[in-house]
Protein backbone atom coordinates (compact mmCIF):
# COMPACT_ATOMS: atom_id res chain seq x y z
CA UNK A 1 0.00 0.00 0.00
CA UNK A 2 1.27 3.30 -1.53
CA UNK A 3 1.02 5.96 1.01
CA UNK A 4 0.22 9.52 -0.94
CA UNK A 5 -0.79 11.96 1.66
CA UNK A 6 -0.45 11.15 5.73
CA UNK A 7 -1.99 13.55 7.96
CA UNK A 8 -2.56 13.54 11.97
CA UNK A 9 -5.21 10.98 11.60
CA UNK A 10 -5.72 9.61 8.46
CA UNK A 11 -3.85 7.84 5.59
CA UNK A 12 -4.87 8.90 1.77
CA UNK A 13 -3.92 6.18 -0.99
CA UNK A 14 -5.20 4.74 -4.06
CA UNK A 15 -8.76 3.14 -3.58
CA UNK A 16 -8.23 -0.86 -4.35
CA UNK A 17 -10.72 -3.86 -4.72
CA UNK A 18 -10.09 -4.25 -1.01
CA UNK A 19 -12.06 -1.17 0.09
CA UNK A 20 -15.09 -2.68 -1.97
CA UNK A 21 -16.80 -3.88 0.96
CA UNK A 22 -16.39 -0.17 2.69
CA UNK A 23 -17.28 2.01 0.04
CA UNK A 24 -20.64 -0.69 -0.49
CA UNK A 25 -21.54 0.64 2.66
CA UNK A 26 -20.99 4.03 2.54
CA UNK A 27 -22.39 4.24 -1.03
CA UNK A 28 -25.73 1.95 -0.32
CA UNK A 29 -26.69 4.44 2.26
CA UNK A 30 -29.36 6.84 0.75
CA UNK A 31 -28.34 9.55 3.45
CA UNK A 32 -25.03 9.75 2.09
CA UNK A 33 -26.62 10.29 -1.52
CA UNK A 34 -28.99 12.75 -0.41
CA UNK A 35 -27.35 15.81 -2.59
CA UNK A 36 -25.86 13.86 -4.80
CA UNK A 37 -27.84 12.96 -8.74
CA UNK A 38 -26.25 9.58 -7.91
CA UNK A 39 -28.49 6.72 -6.85
CA UNK A 40 -27.53 4.66 -3.94
CA UNK A 41 -25.81 1.18 -5.19
CA UNK A 42 -27.18 -2.17 -4.85
CA UNK A 43 -24.84 -4.60 -5.45
CA UNK A 44 -21.14 -4.78 -4.75
CA UNK A 45 -20.31 -4.98 -8.53
CA UNK A 46 -21.56 -1.41 -9.10
CA UNK A 47 -18.53 -0.22 -6.79
CA UNK A 48 -16.15 -2.45 -8.27
CA UNK A 49 -16.95 -1.04 -11.78
CA UNK A 50 -16.22 2.19 -9.85
CA UNK A 51 -13.57 1.55 -8.49
CA UNK A 52 -12.20 0.05 -12.50
CA UNK A 53 -13.02 3.57 -13.38
CA UNK A 54 -10.81 5.20 -10.99
CA UNK A 55 -7.99 3.58 -11.64
CA UNK A 56 -8.29 4.24 -14.87
CA UNK A 57 -8.32 8.06 -13.92
CA UNK A 58 -4.91 7.26 -11.80
CA UNK A 59 -3.80 6.21 -15.46
CA UNK A 60 -5.01 8.48 -17.36
CA UNK A 61 -4.33 11.74 -15.17
CA UNK A 62 -2.13 10.48 -12.42
CA UNK A 63 -4.89 11.47 -9.72
CA UNK A 64 -8.71 10.84 -8.75
CA UNK A 65 -10.28 10.33 -5.64
CA UNK A 66 -8.35 8.11 -3.06
CA UNK A 67 -9.23 6.00 0.12
CA UNK A 68 -9.38 7.69 3.16
CA UNK A 69 -8.10 5.43 5.83
CA UNK A 70 -8.82 6.24 9.62
CA UNK A 71 -5.15 5.31 11.21
CA UNK A 72 -6.36 4.15 14.85
CA UNK A 73 -8.66 1.79 12.93
CA UNK A 74 -7.45 1.15 9.93
CA UNK A 75 -10.47 0.74 8.22
CA UNK A 76 -11.62 2.93 4.60
CA UNK A 77 -13.95 5.82 5.81
CA UNK A 78 -14.45 7.12 2.38
CA UNK A 79 -13.04 8.64 -0.38
CA UNK A 80 -11.67 12.21 -1.27
CA UNK A 81 -9.70 13.88 -3.71
CA UNK A 82 -9.18 15.53 -6.73
CA UNK A 83 -10.96 14.73 -9.94
CA UNK A 84 -9.62 15.98 -13.40
CA UNK A 85 -12.77 17.02 -15.89
CA UNK A 86 -11.44 17.51 -19.72
CA UNK A 87 -14.98 18.31 -20.43
CA UNK A 88 -16.51 21.35 -20.02
CA UNK A 89 -18.85 22.14 -16.69
CA UNK A 90 -20.22 25.25 -16.00
CA UNK A 91 -18.10 27.15 -18.86
CA UNK A 92 -14.99 25.25 -17.73
CA UNK A 93 -13.04 22.85 -18.78
CA UNK A 94 -9.76 21.11 -17.93
CA UNK A 95 -9.61 21.48 -14.08
CA UNK A 96 -9.81 19.96 -10.63
CA UNK A 97 -12.45 19.34 -8.82
CA UNK A 98 -11.99 18.72 -4.67
CA UNK A 99 -14.35 15.98 -3.71
CA UNK A 100 -15.04 13.95 -0.65
CA UNK A 101 -17.84 11.38 0.41
CA UNK A 102 -17.88 9.69 3.83
CA UNK A 103 -19.54 6.45 5.65
CA UNK A 104 -22.40 8.54 7.39
CA UNK A 105 -21.54 6.86 10.78
CA UNK A 106 -17.65 9.28 10.46
CA UNK A 107 -19.73 12.66 9.77
CA UNK A 108 -19.13 15.55 11.87
CA UNK A 109 -15.75 14.34 13.05
CA UNK A 110 -13.39 16.30 10.51
CA UNK A 111 -12.23 14.12 8.08
CA UNK A 112 -13.77 16.19 4.99
CA UNK A 113 -11.37 18.93 6.29
CA UNK A 114 -8.81 16.86 7.44
CA UNK A 115 -8.45 14.74 4.34
CA UNK A 116 -8.83 17.81 2.49
CA UNK A 117 -6.27 20.19 3.55
CA UNK A 118 -3.88 17.16 3.15
CA UNK A 119 -5.41 16.95 -1.24
CA UNK A 120 -5.27 20.38 -1.62
CA UNK A 121 -1.44 21.01 -0.46
CA UNK A 122 -0.72 17.85 -2.85
CA UNK A 123 -2.80 19.85 -5.41
CA UNK A 124 -1.12 23.35 -4.93
CA UNK A 125 2.58 22.04 -4.60
CA UNK A 126 2.65 18.96 -6.22
CA UNK A 127 0.81 19.30 -9.15
CA UNK A 128 1.55 22.98 -9.32
CA UNK A 129 -2.38 23.60 -9.87
CA UNK A 130 -3.58 27.71 -9.85
CA UNK A 131 -7.35 27.42 -9.03
CA UNK A 132 -9.19 24.05 -7.54
CA UNK A 133 -12.70 24.49 -7.86
CA UNK A 134 -15.80 22.23 -6.16
CA UNK A 135 -19.52 22.17 -6.23
CA UNK A 136 -22.65 20.97 -3.97
CA UNK A 137 -25.64 20.83 -3.71
CA UNK A 138 -27.25 24.63 -1.83
CA UNK A 139 -29.06 22.56 0.73
CA UNK A 140 -25.70 20.75 1.68
CA UNK A 141 -24.87 23.54 4.40
CA UNK A 142 -21.96 20.90 6.09
CA UNK A 143 -20.21 20.76 2.79
CA UNK A 144 -20.57 23.88 1.96
CA UNK A 145 -19.41 24.78 5.80
CA UNK A 146 -16.64 22.83 4.82
CA UNK A 147 -15.32 24.64 1.96
CA UNK A 148 -15.33 27.37 3.13
CA UNK A 149 -13.14 26.81 6.24
CA UNK A 150 -11.05 25.29 3.63
CA UNK A 151 -10.79 29.44 1.87
CA UNK A 152 -13.04 28.41 -0.89
CA UNK A 153 -14.90 31.17 -2.35
CA UNK A 154 -18.43 30.82 -3.47
CA UNK A 155 -18.93 32.00 -7.12
CA UNK A 156 -22.20 31.12 -8.17
CA UNK A 157 -25.23 28.77 -8.23
CA UNK A 158 -25.45 27.36 -11.82
CA UNK A 159 -27.74 24.47 -13.43
CA UNK A 160 -26.29 20.85 -13.62
CA UNK A 161 -28.40 18.27 -15.26
CA UNK A 162 -31.55 20.42 -14.15
CA UNK A 163 -30.12 20.86 -10.87
CA UNK A 164 -29.10 24.05 -9.02
CA UNK A 165 -25.62 23.70 -8.16
CA UNK A 166 -23.53 25.71 -6.33
CA UNK A 167 -20.03 26.29 -8.05
CA UNK A 168 -16.98 27.44 -5.49
CA UNK A 169 -13.53 28.14 -5.74
CA UNK A 170 -9.88 28.46 -4.29
CA UNK A 171 -6.76 30.11 -6.08
CA UNK A 172 -3.48 28.95 -4.89
CA UNK A 173 -2.76 32.18 -3.67
CA UNK A 174 -5.33 32.50 -1.45
CA UNK A 175 -4.67 28.96 0.13
CA UNK A 176 -1.21 29.73 0.75
CA UNK A 177 -2.29 32.43 2.41
CA UNK A 178 -4.98 30.82 4.93
CA UNK A 179 -4.53 27.64 4.66
CA UNK A 180 -6.20 26.54 8.12
CA UNK A 181 -5.32 24.19 10.65
CA UNK A 182 -7.15 20.65 10.70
Amino acid sequence: MKVLIETERLILRKLEYIDGNDLFEMDSDPEVHLYIENNPVKSIDEIRKVIVMLKKQYAENGIARWAVVEKLTNECIGWSGLKYFDQPLNNHNNFYELGYRFKKKHWGKGFATESSIGILDYGFKNLNIDKIYAITDPKNLNSKKVLTKLGFDFIETFDYEGDPTDWFELKKTTWECKKPNR
